[in-house]
């Protein structure tokens, strides 16, 4: 009897240990699942690798160049105030290619000699992580150049196995069907051949054939190659287009794709360019972290243009509802324009004032902020897309590292803006930029928290909280030109200190239950 009652005792114990070692695996994978996600939050800076640094004199920016400028994004010292202060770079593709912005690749495991070679990559990434910064590259698999060797054995072998690598007509094809836009989707070979091929985004961009399983494959094993060099994730450009107009099939490539690279670095960030609105890129968060918000980057220029508050934190709230309802992780990409967009300055008319209220609103979103190289000097650029991505300026005039690979239009001369010019003025744009990123990386709150509309009471006023499980921070942004007076009731936010602001601390006014707020035209504070 005492036999069996100790045995019963001892197999309690044993099945209390399992269930707890058990709860406790599953604890540790669902914590380490968290912090993987975690570690990809940040402020992003995307670089046009040919326009940002030269290091070898041949008027071309390098990846050496990019190197030797790591300690202006980043320093690696985490008190430091004199780096930008971004956790991750974006560099748009390096791959070689026949033209200058290189998204049409003839070898996805190359660099172009241009930029350099394929050490200097992996130099790059070790001295970028060595100072805790991401390196994410941009990488175009929706298409080929047309002058990849995979391309040209297609186009004049009807029996290569390339053949099958893209899409071509058959005798029920329409060739003079338009695409989203209305283009010409459909391309001959060689005038007369009547052999078309598919090409959503031109004739020299022949698109690929996700059908295929050696494409899917060969996608895969690009991935992977690239993480193995030391990168930490992608930027998916045209990754609505690879099946164009369904959904269904864009996301479930996209999902065996990131499958197969976490095997690879269970850690990796995939960022999507779905040129859409929320409810159309929700689905997307099935399978990768993030994907560039488009709407809302509209919302903030729009808001500091018109002075006025246009619903942009309710919007921003329905779209992360949306987001998060397909991925509890989802990780909102905000920005404020791209390379393929007119530069921030340009459509703010140069405005410096509204440029650094930009800035405090971006900065001050959910998710991982995206910054375009030069916006935060205040560089211009619109027209052609040459125009929208200029040499970097680091010098007022000619410089070290300053490349020369094309004359720019909008950033030249003198008085044009530059690193040098605004280094050390403690009210440039530059220096605003470096206060918030700082300021937003040592605050969880601004980090990892979510975003709630708060009354202001005044439709020249946007203010919103952002909130983790600690902290709370209300950000207020005056849009107008105009001074505004609000009045915040402490119930509301039990706040007493003040974490940033553009203005004298003396225009906060504490009273009794209330603190009555003075905003100058364009400025900004935070309160905790």
């Amino acid at each position: 009897m005492k036999k069996q009652f100790w045995i019963k005792i001892v197999s309690a114990v044993l099945t209390l240990v399992f269930i707890f070692s058990f709860a406790s695996q599953s604890f540790a994978k669902s914590d380490s699942f968290f912090r993987s996600n975690q570690s990809n939050l940040g402020v992003y800076y995307e670089l046009f690798v040919n326009s940002f640094y030269d290091s070898n004199h041949d008027g071309h920016g390098d990846l050496n160049g990019i190197t030797q400028k790591l300690d202006y994004l980043n320093d690696g010292h985490k008190n430091s105030k004199t780096d930008l202060g971004v956790n991750a770079i974006w560099l748009m593709p390096i791959y070689p290619s026949p033209t200058y912005h290189k998204y049409d690749t003839t070898d996805f495991y190359n660099v172009d000699p241009q930029y350099g070679t394929l050490s200097d990559f992996r130099r790059l990434a070790r001295e970028a992580h060595e100072r805790g910064v991401k390196v994410i590259l941009d990488i175009a698999l929706n298409h080929t150049s047309n002058q990849n060797p995979w391309f040209l054995a297609a186009e004049n072998d009807k029996n290569s196995p390339y053949r099958d690598y893209y899409i071509w007509a058959d005798k029920n094809t329409d060739i003079n069907e338009k695409g989203p836009w209305g283009q010409q989707v459909w391309h001959e070979t060689h005038p007369g051949s009547g052999d078309y091929y598919y090409g959503v985004f031109d004739k020299a961009m022949p698109d690929l054939n996700y059908d295929n399983p050696k494409v899917r494959e060969e996608a895969i094993n690009i991935g992977k190659f690239w993480l193995n060099q030391g990168a930490d994730g992608f930027r998916l450009d045209a990754a609505m287009h690879i099946y164009t107009g369904d959904t269904e099939k864009n996301v479930a490539w996209w999902d065996e794709f990131s499958q197969a690279l976490k095997k690879t670095d269970p850690k990796v960030y995939l960022v999507g360019e779905v040129w859409d609105r929320p409810n159309n890129i929700a689905p997307y968060y099935q399978a990768l972290n993030s994907n560039f918000n488009f709407d809302l980057a509209g919302k903030i220029l729009d808001a500091v243009q018109s002075g006025e508050n246009n619903g942009l934190v309710a919007f921003e709230m329905s779209a992360l509802s949306q987001y998060q309802s397909v991925n509890a992780n989802a990780i909102d990409a905000p920005f404020l324009t791209n390379h393929d967009q007119p530069r921030t300055m340009s459509l703010l008319n140069g405005n410096v004032d509204k440029a650094k209220l930009s800035a405090s609103v971006l900065l001050t979103m959910p998710g991982n902020p995206y910054i375009y190289y030069g916006e935060e000097i205040g560089m211009l650029g619109a027209g052609p897309d040459e125009f929208k991505r200029e040499p970097f300026r680091w010098y007022p005039g000619d410089g070290e590292g300053q490349t020369t690979w094309e004359t720019p239009q909008y950033n030249v001369g003198p008085n044009a803006v530059s690193v040098q010019s605004e280094d050390l003025d403690p009210n440039s744009l530059l220096n605003r930029y470096r206060e918030l990123i700082h300021l937003r990386n040592s605050n969880p709150a601004l980090v990892s928290g979510d975003i709630k509309d708060f009354q202001t009471g005044d439709s020249r006023v946007l203010g919103y909280t952002r909130n983790d499980q600690k902290d709370s921070v209300l950000v207020l942004n005056n849009l107008s030109d105009q001074t505004v007076t609000i009045t915040v009731d402490k119930e509301a936010f039990k706040t007493h200190k003040v974490l940033f602001s553009t203005f004298s601390h003396e225009n906060v006014k504490r009273g009794h239950g209330t603190i009555k707020i003075t905003l100058p035209s364009y400025s900004t504070i935070l309160l905790k």
